[in-house]
């Protein structure tokens, strides 16, 4: 009987996966307005809306004729969003949230959820950059990295998605970066964030469409993007840096496509294949040509500074502002299920 069931689960393995081949194929030459769903009405959710891409994704998907929420710790960023939101004919709201509390981040979703209605797209946009070298980085600098580029990842989403399951309807969307895939030096604690939203995304959508549920997520992954005030002096060849304007676009059209993954731009796809292909060093030396340096104004040492002494760091964030707020706090070590 054992050997009978696995032969039928291999069978029902192969057809099912010739299925989806081809239903792949038949989505691949379809037009894209009759793969792209209505956001119309629907409560969205973007972190970091402050300015830079949560800006631009917020301003499109009020176009679209979402009620758009924005959560920044910038608040005349948010005011401003909420201002050209409100001049192009759409609706936004703005809160101040600080998405390195998880206490503060489910406090406002309460109120959130009070005030506007349940969220149905939930856009995890919020993200910084050090570039520096790896010992070179302050503990406090490494802990703000991966608070706000994942941690806060954790937060948003047990706040939003029992909402999510109890309709069976909604959409999570990762920002996540190419440097979720590949290391680069300067980068150590940003893309180990990455690569942990990467595997953050797959996890969950892997969980969800074991317990039944119809959510989707999806992650975005794009190269270096400019004019968001992280990488606007990375030394790239061959490849060139991304307009935030195209990036936005194309996360609204992943995420109306149910697309599980957008990797932009769309060639580099088959790279990072080709990492796993080639050895080692081959796949070291391409992309050290390729990114001569992700952060030129970063490569000489700071000086050390006795921890006691740090209490605000700046640094660049992936929409365009610096954000100065308070960094060695405790975290409180209860634990709360939204």
């Amino acid at each position: 009987m054992s050997f009978l069931k696995s032969t039928g689960d291999i069978i029902g393995f192969l057809l099912l996966s010739l299925f989806a081949i081809v239903e792949g194929i038949i989505k691949l030459f379809t037009p894209l307005k009759y793969r792209m769903k209505s956001v119309a009405g629907e409560v969205a959710l973007v972190t970091g809306g402050g300015s830079g891409l949560g800006r631009l994704i917020s301003l499109r998907l009020a176009n679209l004729g979402a009620v758009v929420v924005v959560w920044d710790i910038n608040k005349s960023g948010i005011d401003e969003t909420v201002k050209l939101v409100q001049a192009s004919g759409g609706v936004c709201f703005g809160y101040v949230c600080d998405l390195c509390d998880r206490e503060d981040v489910y406090q406002k979703a309460a109120l959130l959820r009070k005030e506007v209605g349940k969220v149905t797209i939930l856009i995890n946009n919020a993200g910084i950059v050090t570039g520096k070298k790896f010992l070179d980085t302050p503990d406090q600098m490494i802990i703000r990295t991966m608070d706000v580029n994942i941690m806060s990842h954790f937060w948003t989403v047990k706040a939003f998605l029992p909402g999510m399951m109890e309709d069976d309807k909604g959409h999570i969307v990762s920002i996540a970066s190419l440097a979720g895939y590949t290391g680069i030096p300067k980068l150590v604690d940003y893309c180990a964030s990455k690569f942990a939203a990467v595997g953050f995304d797959e996890a969950l959508r892997m969980e969800l469409e074991a317990e039944g549920y119809s959510i989707q997520t999806t992650v975005i992954c794009p190269y270096f993007i400019r004019s968001t005030g992280m990488f606007e002096d990375v030394q790239s060849r061959f490849v060139p840096t991304l307009k935030s304007n195209e990036v936005a676009d194309r996360v609204i059209t992943a995420m109306r496509c149910n697309e599980k993954y957008a990797i932009v731009p769309g060639y580099l796809q088959g790279m990072l294949a080709l990492k796993w292909m080639f050895p080692w060093t081959c796949a070291a030396m391409f992309l050290r040509g390729l990114v001569l340096d992700a952060s030129p104004n970063h490569g000489v040492p700071s000086p050390s500074i006795p921890e006691t002494e740090v209490t605000s760091i700046p640094s660049k964030d992936q929409n365009g502002s610096a954000l100065h707020h308070q960094i060695a706090r405790r975290v409180s070590s209860s634990e709360r299920k939204p």
